[in-house]
Order: C-alpha cells, then sequence, then structure tokens
C-alpha cells in the first residue's frame, strides 16, 4: 500500500537518500545500520515491498562477490599463500620501491581475477609488510585499493560493476560493453592513475599508526578493578598498613564503597569489607599486582588454562566491534569470549568507577584473563584485536600437493571450456573446495563480513525504488535538459558525473542499478546509440575512490588502515578526476561519430 501520493514519491525517495548520504558523511551509525534505516522507511511507506529487498539475497553478482571472499579466505587458509608473495615483492625495500611494485602487480592480476578477492588476500600482506618496515598502513591499503579498482576495469570479468552492468543490459535486449573499447579505455586509465598515485600517495594519504601499533608503541596505563576476598587481611586496615602505599609502579586511584566512590583515597582510610578497589598501572606492574596475595579475588567462571597457567591477553576493541556502545557487563563479556576484563585503558581519557559498568569504545585497550576457548570465540566474533599475550597455534598449511592439483585442474577446465557463467563457476570451485575440506562452517563464520553483505543487498533495494517511481526517469529527463544545450559531450560528461556521485554514497552495485534506467531512458530519446554511454557508466560506475563505502574493496581496507571518511575524499577527489577525464576523452575518441 502507498502511503505518498505518486508523483511526491520521487521526492521522496530523493529525500531518503540524502538523509542516507548525511548520515554516513557524518557517521551518525555504521553505513550497514544507515542502509538498513533508509530501506525500512522506504517498505514503510510502500515505495518497495519486503519482497523486492529479499530479491537482493538472490542477485547472482552479490553472490559471486561472496562466493569470492570465501574461496579466497579458504585458500588463503590452506596455502602458502604468504610465500608466493614474499616472492613478489621480497626485493622491495622502501615504501616507494613496495608501492610502485605492489599497485602495478595487482592491478595486473585484477585484470583477470575479480578485484575484490585480490584485495581481501592482499590486505593483511601488505598491512604486515608495513608494520615489519615502519611504515603506517594508512600509506599502502587505499593505493591497493585504488590500484585493484582501476585494473579491474580493464576486461570484463575484473570488477563486478562491470559484470553487473552487462547483466542489465542483457535484461533489455542491448548488446553488452565491448570488451576491446573496455581495454583501450582501461588501459590508459590504469596506467596514468597509477603514475598520479606514485608520485601522491605519500603527501595526500595520512601517517596514521594503526590501532595496534599505537597502543604497542606507548606504556599503556590501565584502570584496574579488583575486588576483595572475604577473608583479605587488608580488611580493617588503612591504606598504609595494608602497604597500598607502596606499590611497585601501581597506585590506588579509588575505593567504591556501597556505590559510593571514595576519591582521592587518604592514606588513613580504613578498607572494609566488600569494598573495590580501583589501581591504576601499567601493563607489567597491573599483572603483578593481580598475583600477589593481598586478598584480592581473581575472576570467575573462566575455562581452566590446559597448562593450569594463567594467560593474561592484551586486546584491542576494532572500530566495527559489535561492542562499541556496550558496558562489559551488558556485553556478557565473560561467556561470549571465555575471558574476563580486569582492566581498561582509553588513550588520553580518564576512566572512573566500577569496569563492569564503562561503556566500550573503539580503541579501547582491554587486559583480560583468558580461558582455552578465547582465540576460537575472537576469530569467530572479530570484534578484537590481540596484541600481547597471544599464544597462537601453528595453523599449519597443508600444501597438499593433490588437493591445489585438483582445484587447478577445475580452474582452468572452466576458464577454458566456458561451460558456465561466473556464479556457476563459483559455485563449482566452491563446491570442490567444501568437499576437500579446504572451507568449513567455520571460516564461513569467521571471514564473510556480514556489514558488506548487508551494503550490497540493501544497496538494490534503494536502485529498485528509484526505478519504480521513476525517479531515474526524472533525474534523466532534469539531466537531458541541463547538458543538451551543451550536446552529446556534455550528457556524456554530466552522465559520468552522475553515476560517480551516486557510486561513491550508494555502491557501485546500486550506483549501477540507478544510472542504467537514467541511461536507457536518455538515449531512447535522444535517438542515439547507447554503446558508449553505456561505457561511460561502467568507468563511472567503478569510479569509487570519494568515500569508503563506494565500493567493496575500500570497505575492506577501511578498518585496516585506520581511515576516516575525509582520508579518502582528500586522495580520491584529484584520482576522480584523472580518471573520469581519461575515460571521457578515451570513449570520445571511440565514437567520433556520436561525439564530433
Amino acid at each position: 500500500m502507498n502511503f505518498i501520493a505518486i508523483g511526491l514519491q520521487p521526492y521522496f525517495v530523493l529525500t531518503v537518500i540524502l538523509l542516507l548520504f548525511i548520515s554516513i558523511y557524518l557517521e551518525w551509525m555504521k553505513p550497514a545500520v544507515s542502509f538498513l534505516f533508509a530501506v525500512l522507511l522506504l517498505v514503510m511507506f510502500g515505495i518497495i515491498s519486503p519482497a523486492e529487498v529479499l530479491e537482493g539475497f538472490s542477485n547472482q553478482s552479490i553472490a559471486s562477490v561472496i562466493l569470492l571472499i570465501l574461496i579466497t579466505a579458504g585458500i588463503r587458509s590452506n596455502f602458502n599463500v604468504e610465500l608466493l608473495l614474499d616472492r613478489a615483492f621480497g626485493k622491495a625495500k622502501t615504501y616507494r620501491q613496495f608501492l610502485i611494485s605492489m599497485m602495478g602487480k595487482v592491478a595486473v592480476l585484477s585484470t583477470f581475477v575479480n578485484n575484490t578477492p585480490v584485495v581481501v588476500l592482499m590486505t593483511p600482506y601488505v598491512f604486515n609488510w608495513g608494520k615489519k618496515n615502519n611504515i603506517s598502513p594508512s600509506k599502502l591499503l587505499i593505493p591497493l585499493s585504488y590500484s585493484t579498482i582501476i585494473g579491474g576495469m580493464v576486461t570484463l570479468i575484473g570488477t563486478s560493476t562491470t559484470l553487473v552492468l552487462n547483466g542489465f543490459m542483457y535484461e533489455s535486449n542491448i548488446p553488452g560493453i565491448d570488451p576491446l573499447e573496455l581495454l583501450f579505455t582501461g588501459s590508459i586509465v590504469a596506467v596514468f592513475c597509477i603514475i598520479f598515485l606514485m608520485l601522491f600517495s605519500n603527501k595526500l594519504l595520512p601517517d596514521r599508526k594503526d590501532i595496534i601499533a599505537k597502543f604497542q608503541a606507548n606504556k599503556r596505563q590501565y584502570l584496574i578493578e579488583k575486588r576483595l576476598s572475604e577473608n583479605s587481611s587488608l580488611i580493617g586496615k588503612s591504606i598504609v598498613e595494608g602497604g597500598l602505599r607502596n606499590l611497585s609502579g601501581v597506585y590506588l586511584v579509588e575505593i567504591i564503597r556501597d556505590d559510593k566512590i571514595i576519591s582521592p583515597v587518604t592514606p588513613k582510610e580504613v578498607i572494609q569489607a566488600k569494598d573495590i578497589l580501583i589501581f591504576a598501572g601499567n601493563t607489567d606492574n597491573i599483572v603483578d599486582l593481580t598475583l600477589t596475595d593481598i586478598g584480592i579475588e581473581l575472576p570467575e567462571k573462566l575455562t581452566p588454562s590446559t597448562n593450569g597457567k594463567l594467560r593474561v591477553v592484551e586486546s584491542v576493541v576494532s572500530t566495527n566491534s559489535s561492542l562499541i556502545g556496550k558496558t562489559i557487563k551488558k556485553s556478557n563479556f565473560r561467556e561470549r569470549y571465555d575471558a574476563a576484563v580486569i582492566a581498561v585503558h582509553r588513550n588520553g581519557e580518564k576512566l572512573s568507577g566500577k569496569i563492569g559498568k564503562i561503556n566500550i569504545k573503539a580503541g579501547d585497550v582491554l587486559l583480560l584473563y583468558v580461558g582455552d576457548d578465547f582465540n576460537d570465540r575472537v576469530d569467530l566474533y572479530k570484534d578484537l584485536y590481540v596484541i600481547t599475550g597471544e599464544t597462537k597455534e601453528i595453523n599449519k598449511k597443508t600444501n597438499s600437493h593433490y588437493k591445489l592439483a585438483i582445484l587447478g585442474v577445475v580452474v582452468l577446465g572452466l576458464i577454458i571450456t566456458q561451460l558456465f557463467n561466473l556464479f556457476l563457476s563459483l559455485m563449482t570451485i566452491f563446491s570442490v573446495m567444501v568437499a576437500m575440506k579446504l572451507i568449513t562452517i567455520k571460516n564461513v563464520k569467521r571471514d564473510l563480513d556480514i556489514h558488506l553483505v548487508a551494503i550490497l543487498v540493501l544497496s538494490l533495494s534503494i536502485g529498485e525504488a528509484m526505478i519504480n517511481t521513476g525517479t531515474g526517469e526524472m533525474v534523466a529527463h532534469q539531466a537531458l535538459r541541463l547538458f543538451q544545450p551543451y550536446g552529446n559531450i556534455a550528457i556524456l560528461a554530466g552522465l559520468m558525473i552522475i553515476t560517480t556521485l551516486l557510486t561513491s554514497f550508494i555502491t557501485n552495485v546500486g550506483a549501477v542499478a540507478i544510472a542504467f534506467p537514467l541511461t536507457l531512458a536518455m538515449t531512447s530519446e535522444m535517438g542515439v546509440d547507447g554503446a558508449p554511454f553505456y561505457l561511460g557508466v561502467a568507468f563511472a560506475a567503478s569510479a569509487a575512490f570519494l568515500t569508503p563505502i563506494g565500493y567493496q574493496t575500500n570497505l575492506i581496507i577501511y578498518g585496516p588502515g585506520g581511515y576516516n571518511f575525509k582520508d579518502f575524499l582528500k586522495i580520491g577527489l584529484p584520482v576522480t578526476i584523472i580518471y573520469l577525464l581519461l575515460a571521457t576523452s578515451a570513449i570520445i575518441f571511440l565514437h567520433k561519430g556520436i561525439f564530433i
């Protein structure tokens, strides 16, 4: 049931999209949540139906992206990919050498392999290379993402953008994009954009230490909460008598008594039963305090360690953690992670009160007592980075020659015979890997980013709303009126600018879903061959350099690089201008008859 008059629906859709842009830019909510609320508004007001939202989950292009991520993760976890990458990049010793080598090679690789799994595969390696060579990951990961986007536009299979657009064209009985035109235009764009990134990345990118390096570089001052045991020798003694004024590297900052905070604590203050003592100190001294026999209780309900020893671990709350905004107590931390929070560090902010009542923020460092299941649960939930005290299980890369040989034969056979489309080919590879136990349920839970899937699916719903309400057609008419007096070149440029803005905020899949009917309406009204305009849309929909949410490869490197929205805008704007100018010029050259 529609609650908004037909004539007002396009304006309502544009208002929702504007609110979505603002929410994402100002970081009111996580991007996936912003998309969810935008789609919810469209459903509630009858613009789209729940069935149309659910159709996004059956979209082959989105399913292909998910399969690519899982296949790549399965290959990485079972075969020694790091050894291959070391051989490819091992000779690079400086930032400039590594940048040139990395961008050139991943751009070439992205012409044959979809760029999303390339970034999935390369991000951990590039991140660790930066750490080993004392170079901030923020100087490396945006060039990684951008070079795969650029390289992906050289061939039809290099990016999901072209695959999605081709699908729309075939459904409308329009010939697909010419591979040779894509090769010519993409090669020119790739060469010049990579040269620009090589020359200016160091100046335009922030030197932002990743969230782990920040805390490893500094002595961590923790706030720690300790409860007195019933028979504690401290009960009835003053602070001085209990020896709490002479602890090495640790000092008592406050006492919580019947939910009242006593601070500062005077030397004559007498300790009472059920007091909660709040200490501050650095990592090593805090650990020593927990192990001294001064009548302080250790956390309960932890799985006992197999070797009988207490494991103390430091972990950082990730930027996309589901723990953010919750108190430690309400997050059910102990049962969720088989770990107890014994201390919290927050850089540059004084914490006070009970540990369990502290609201968790991104970047908080938690000192934990952990049980045997801790590592598996961290892998499962992906809310924390473990930075010290981790006892990693050695992951044996199988390197089983027969499994690698079978997988290679399957992939090669599918490429040569071209029996199936991309989705069915990926399903075949995925099924073979599951049968050989190269991909397990645990891999799927750990490696599938639900936020990425949500954004991809929900962006299609927004595109569907623009099509259903005629919003795309209305924008097309307005754009045509604006640019038509200046000729076909202005129309092409205007169409590419509009598509680029869409892809910057609604992801490339959503941009294609909106730009395709817009282009179809414009070219039909003009009565011209639509080939160069669809080629322009393909390139513009991949010009996802301005925001982190514009393309899945940007989303993948957003957290590990410690980036914010403005970092992408600073380097992405000049890259976008160069990219669009070169692509537009090449398209005009290829279709002189229409434009000149």
